[in-house]
């Protein structure tokens, strides 16, 4: 479900068993935290740029930094960010 190539972005789940579509904020959260361009080109095919921005609005986990440049690819206002507000 997960191609190998993307196995230590989810090391805490079993690879052969994990169905990304299933847990969409877990996988997308993954991806935009932790992930490559690679990574990110196949997060993109999976789901759409509502469901990724979904998960900029509610995802607390993410970095400052890395929900900041995500809310900018989103095209996202700072307060619209979780991971940005207190």
């Amino acid at each position: 479900m997960i191609p190998d190539r993307f196995r230590s972005l989810f090391w805490d789940v079993s690879p052969k068993d994990f169905d990304p579509v299933s847990f969409p904020t877990y996988t997308i959260g993954r991806v935009i935290e932790y992930g490559d361009r690679e990574s990110v080109a196949w997060l993109q095919e999976m789901f759409s740029q509502e469901q990724i921005a979904e998960v900029l609005r509610t995802e607390r986990r993410l970095s400052p930094r890395s929900a900041n440049f995500w809310a900018l690819v989103y095209r996202l206002r700072p307060e619209q960010v979780a991971a940005l507000n207190p």
